[in-house]
């Protein structure tokens, strides 16, 4: 009898449990694709463009999205300068962020408007990068450029290194179909989640290291 008691009490904290998970969950996702609509059009200092995967020394079809999308914002002069983030990723021979300065270079962009932080692999670390940027160059107003299903923790990370962030998400997304929408999705849930549980006690990694997110 008190192997059975023991049991259903088991099963019924490990239903409430799975209960939590599943209503937390589905609370990130609805924040996350939510907030993938907010756009800031408000005039900056610079932008800071997150790194993506290069492919043969060019843009990856999801990093040539973010880097037109932070040219458009300094051709229309709502940002007068470019940050790009991103290090030498495996097999590669050059930094994301250097792929992406030239990229942008040959599409008008003045060389003296671009900075560039070659050293990051993930996001807390393009942003911790930037940060370093920013400082040195006395900026104030910085827009964050991403997909925007990427935007709600890249805005939330921008926030806590006390970078004065905002959002303004890739027009367009190579994420276009239901599964890999789906995928990116689930993605960003775990990693948000994640960054959220942590963030309390990470007050000085978020000024000084990274998280591997």
């Amino acid at each position: 009898m008190r192997s059975k008691l023991r049991k259903i009490r088991c099963l019924k904290l490990l239903f409430i449990l799975v209960s939590v998970v599943s209503l937390s969950a589905i609370g990130l996702a609805i924040d996350i694709y939510s907030f993938s609509f907010t756009r800031d059009h408000i005039p900056s200092d610079a932008a800071i463009v997150l790194g993506a995967a290069v492919w043969n020394d060019k843009p990856s079809p999801v990093f040539e999205e973010r880097i037109k999308h932070g040219i458009n914002l300094y051709n229309t002069k709502q940002v007068k300068f470019l940050i790009f983030t991103g290090g030498v990723g495996e097999n590669d021979e050059l930094a994301e962020s250097v792929i992406a300065q030239r990229y942008a270079i040959q599409n008008g962009v003045h060389p003296k408007d671009i900075f560039c932080e070659t050293t990051s692999k993930i996001t807390l670390e393009n942003l911790q990068g930037a940060k370093v940027i920013i400082q040195q160059q006395g900026f104030d107003r910085i827009l964050i450029v991403s997909d925007p299903l990427h935007m709600r923790r890249s805005l939330l990370m921008a926030r806590d290194l006390g970078i004065n962030a905002y959002s303004s998400p890739t027009p367009t997304t190579r994420y276009r179909g239901l599964q890999s929408q789906s995928e990116f999705l689930s993605r960003e849930v775990f990693f948000y989640g994640l960054y959220f549980i942590e963030r309390p006690f990470r007050s000085q990694l978020l000024t000084g290291r990274d998280i591997a997110l």
